[in-house]
């Protein structure tokens, strides 16, 4: 029971002893809520393309580590160097050592290899490849401390003020950060500003050789209408994905931070496409939000998922395409004790239940041929072994892939690049 007694002075509150055991208890109900706060905090944020006006925000000014979404500022800074005359499409990259020894994702060329800009974005943005990203920054920007340098003018001229680049692919590094509110905003800048590269947002997946590497972000096979981006992983950050979609002529862009696997993070991508396209009706009853470079930045650290991510509680290894949809366990923590803030922590991140609007998947495009070597004059691509190739039949398979390459020179020279008017455009 509380009592306040009044003095001439600052009111005094005696709390009696039933009182206090009460809130202790509650206090102690609500320790395990602080701790999942910070996990629980996935951000996500819904915006219309062509105006830039929110339909939804949920801890969008939040700082997060972007892992491999960072080579949507990678390709926005190659992009530019392009308009302004600076290199080509064609123009020749060579894989250094450097770059030959970022840790995977990557395509593995040796040192040496030359690689066209073009051939590079697709294999930067649909196979995420960490030694493209490191070709293109080395190639465009000098070094990659100076195509930070480039990537953080950029941001800064965007009005991405949450935003601070240290390396062009995403792997973990201090100080390299950003929130769902920076990504929508160069998301939409790629969009209305290089509208004749377009495609490369949408490439479902590429082929080198006799392999055939699949975008990561599902959402271009399975959702109707959707038309980029980009996804991202690393286990400080959890699942992100940047993603698009274009209905009745009406572009969205979704960003989503921290969900539990690739599958939920394309899930609750989806949701919001979903939300945003049959919603217009009762966008009446919904408050303004305004648009997205006004909304407001929070000063904090970002969240680090490392423990929840990466910790051993998983069914799958945590990697970029880990599809889990169903909770990893019963909910406990390791030690069985269900009560404990880590085991409300790790539920918080299981995908909710509900209605998923994704459908199967559906191959809608054929692979887009990729190669080595300058664009007149691709590269012998060697055969690579595939899961049906038998170990003591390997002689053979190689003889009957001889054919290939010639092959793919042709097809590679019928591939048509993103039109564009000039260079200088």
């Amino acid at each position: 029971m509380l009592k306040a007694r009044s003095t001439d002075r600052t009111p005094i509150v005696t709390i009696s002893a039933s009182t206090r055991l009460i809130l202790s208890g509650l206090v102690a109900l609500a320790l395990p809520l602080l701790g999942a706060s910070r996990a629980d905090a996935t951000a996500k944020l819904l915006i219309e393309a062509s105006t830039g006006k929110v339909l939804f925000s949920e801890n969008a000014t939040y700082p997060w580590y972007p892992a491999s979404v960072t080579k949507l500022m990678t390709a926005y800074t190659t992009l530019r160097a392009i308009k302004e005359g600076k290199i080509s499409l064609d123009t020749l990259l060579t894989v250094s050592r450097n770059a030959a020894a970022q840790q995977p994702t990557k395509m593995g060329f040796k040192v040496g290899t030359k690689v066209t800009v073009d051939n590079a974005l697709k294999m930067l943005l649909v196979k995420s490849a960490n030694d493209m990203a490191v070709t293109i920054a080395e190639g465009v920007g000098g070094s990659i401390s100076g195509f930070a340098d480039m990537m953080n003018a950029n941001a800064r001229r965007l009005g991405m003020s949450q935003s601070n680049f240290v390396n062009p692919n995403g792997l973990p590094a201090d100080n390299h950060v950003t929130s769902a509110r920076d990504l929508a905003i160069l998301a939409r800048a790629l969009i209305t500003e290089f509208p004749d590269y377009d495609s490369y947002w949408h490439i479902h997946s590429i082929r080198y050789g006799n392999r055939i590497l699949h975008n990561y972000n599902s959402l271009l096979d399975r959702y109707p209408g959707a038309d980029g981006m980009k996804t991202g992983f690393i286990c400080s950050s959890g699942y992100n994905l940047v993603a698009s979609a274009t209905r009745n002529g009406r572009r969205l862009i979704a960003v989503v931070l921290g969900a539990y696997s690739g599958a939920t993070r394309s899930q609750e991508a989806a949701q919001l496409l979903e939300r945003g396209f049959n919603g217009g009706s009762l966008s009446w009853l919904t408050p303004s939000l305004g648009t997205v470079d006004a909304l407001a930045p929070i000063d904090a650290q970002p969240p680090d998922l490392r423990d929840e991510m990466c910790g051993g509680h998983r069914r799958k290894p945590p990697s970029e395409d880990n599809d889990e949809e169903e909770e990893a366990g019963t909910g406990a923590a390791p030690n069985g004790d269900t009560s404990s803030a880590q085991a409300f922590m790790l539920s918080s991140l299981k995908p909710s239940a509900g209605k998923f609007v994704l459908g199967p998947p559906v191959d809608t495009e054929p692979p887009v041929v990729v190669f080595t070597g300058p664009a007149d004059h691709p590269d012998t691509i060697p055969a690579y072994p595939t899961a049906t190739t038998k170990p003591h039949k390997k002689q053979k398979a190689s003889a009957v892939e001889e054919k290939k390459p010639a092959e793919e020179k042709k097809t590679a020279a019928k591939h048509v690049k993103p039109k564009v008017k000039s260079a200088k455009q």
